[in-house]
């Protein structure tokens, strides 16, 4: 027997379609969703496709596009596993299963902007503050969970395409931004071809061709750099005897490679086959024996500095202490040093931005539960200041590691006066895994960001030089090998739109997307009110 109520209609619907399961629609979407997510993932190096980016954006888009707001946060966090598990498995790879932590919060922080997307897609212009909700997402991960950790944002991925040099401009947020508005405007642009709308077609091709056309535009050019001081400076790999954790039980081998190294570069210098550095930069947990402690560390570095005859930066880790009760009082700092020839050592930074997970455990009772190893990490205590060191003709701005990540670390050095950068690094810990290419890349775009030369100094491999257009002036070769760089960059003092407006460009693009946001919301609001009318 037919009904006429609806909504009985509506219930033989309902069970009808929960027999057969999802739908073809439904699956398309779900699989659309890992695409998008492994696409934003491509980008990254090693595998630097940055054009994969903007496609992704374009079909993450279209998934989530006209879904409800639950729904679209359930495409979100398969965008978010597809995202961040390839890209961050690293960060897991000597601390066991607890770095799931860690992904479970940021593939909720990507999932919630993804939400809420279909809030905005419908409005005028909504590439544009598509934009906006996903640097919304990346300026909530700059700072939340565990103190921030961006490693994810769309920006690094992107510093050998046309959307680089906008971080000149706007720093990683323009450059994040402009990739979204590219794709959005991709996929509107499809959208308004299948429906024939010539207009909306014609506004959704400038949003496509806005960002790389104001990239390429904004590009400098490497013949009108102005003639200025320059600095030769040297970069020492010593290696590590082995990787991952472990390779602190050899503490004093690795300061022993570091110093092997130094005197290989001093009598390369003496025979001639190497320019004279007028600085040496050692990387990350060079020494992890405290040189300020114990003599003979302290002894080590001071004679291989004077053979060098130039000021050494060393990377070393402090110890802490412990009150008579054998609490930890202080933990250690992990430190870059200035040690001069024949004075010893003299101007320090201590890292401020330290890795959860690797230099100290969040939530560690819960940690503990999923993984023994956290165990082996005895968190480091942060330090403070800009990270400006005085280091030979050099007006040194240390970013270490994991700092290199954070805008203002990068900014702040910049502004407080240097005119070199350098991201002494310890990558021994994350084995042979993407973590030193994906570094690489960050400091190629921070190097664009604020026209500076960037040298990068690591443990094991990759060592690199990058000039201050952000293109790589000279590398190491492979993981755990010693290698040295000795190369001429220059010292500026120069500053870019980027430097000084700061974080204003990104709380704009904030702004545009949460205002957005509120709008949708209304306008959702007053749909269903006439619906129900």
């Amino acid at each position: 027997m037919l009904t006429t109520d609806p909504a009985e209609r509506r219930a033989r619907s309902l069970d009808t379609s929960e027999r057969r399961g999802p739908s073809l629609g439904t699956w398309g979407r779900l699989a659309g969703a890992v695409v998008a997510g492994l696409a934003l993932y491509a980008a990254f190096p090693p595998l630097g496709a940055w054009w994969a980016a903007p496609l992704g954006i374009a079909l993450l888009v279209a998934v989530v596009d006209g879904r409800r707001v639950r729904a679209a946060f359930g495409l979100g966090v398969l965008v978010g596993v597809a995202y961040q598990l390839p890209l961050l498995h690293w960060t897991g790879e000597y601390v066991g299963a607890v770095w799931l932590l860690l992904l479970v919060a940021l593939v909720l922080v990507v999932a919630v902007p993804v939400a809420l997307l279909p809030l905005v897609t419908r409005l005028p212009a909504a590439p544009l503050w598509v934009a906006g909700v996903w640097v919304a997402g990346e300026a909530l991960i700059e700072r939340w969970p565990f103190a921030g950790f961006p490693w994810a944002k769309i920006a690094f991925g992107q510093p050998g395409g046309p959307f680089a040099p906008l971080a000149s401009l706007g720093g990683a947020p323009l450059v994040s931004g402009a990739v979204v508005f590219c794709g959005a405007g991709l996929w509107a642009l499809v959208r308004a071809l299948r429906a024939r709308q010539r207009r909306a077609a014609a506004g959704a091709l400038v949003a496509v061709l806005l960002g790389p056309t104001a990239g390429l535009a904004a590009t400098p050019s490497v013949d009108a750099d102005p003639p200025g001081p320059t600095i030769t400076v040297a970069a020492v790999q010593g290696n590590v005897p082995r990787a991952g954790l472990d390779f602190n039980a050899q503490r004093r081998a690795v300061l022993d490679n570091h110093v092997v190294q130094t005197r290989r570069l001093a009598a390369e210098v003496r025979a001639g086959r190497l320019p004279r550095p007028e600085l040496v930069i050692w990387p990350e947990n060079s020494s992890d024996i405290d040189p300020l402690r114990n003599a003979d560390a302290g002894a080590e570095i001071q004679a291989v500095t004077d053979e060098v005859g130039v000021p050494v930066v060393v990377g070393a880790v402090l110890a802490g202490a412990r009150a008579p009760d054998g609490r930890l009082v202080r933990g250690p700092r992990n430190a870059a040093i200035v040690w001069a020839p024949r004075s010893g050592p003299g101007a320090t930074y201590v890292k401020r931005h330290i890795l959860p997970f690797g230099e100290y455990i969040p939530l560690r009772g819960i940690a503990a539960q999923v993984s023994p190893l956290v165990d082996r990490v005895t968190d480091f205590e942060p330090g403070t200041g800009t990270g400006v060191l005085p280091a030979g003709p050099a007006r040194l701005g240390v970013v270490t590691c994991y700092e290199v990540v954070f805008d203002d670390s990068v900014r702040d050095a910049v502004r407080g006066g240097a005119d070199l950068l350098t991201v002494p690094t310890n990558n021994a810990t994350f084995g042979y895994s993407d973590m030193t290419y994906q570094q690489q890349g960050m400091s190629r775009l921070r190097a664009i960001e604020h026209d500076r030369a960037v040298v990068i100094a690591a443990t094991s491999g990759q060592s690199a030089v990058v000039a201050a257009d952000g293109t790589l002036q000279a590398r190491t070769g492979d993981l755990f090998t010693p290698g040295l760089l000795v190369e001429t960059v220059p010292l500026r003092t120069t500053t870019t739109l980027a430097t000084r407006l700061g974080p204003g460009p990104e709380w704009v693009l904030v702004a545009l997307g949460v205002g957005a946001v509120v709008v949708g919301l209304v306008q959702r609001r007053r749909s269903r009110e006439q619906g129900r009318a």
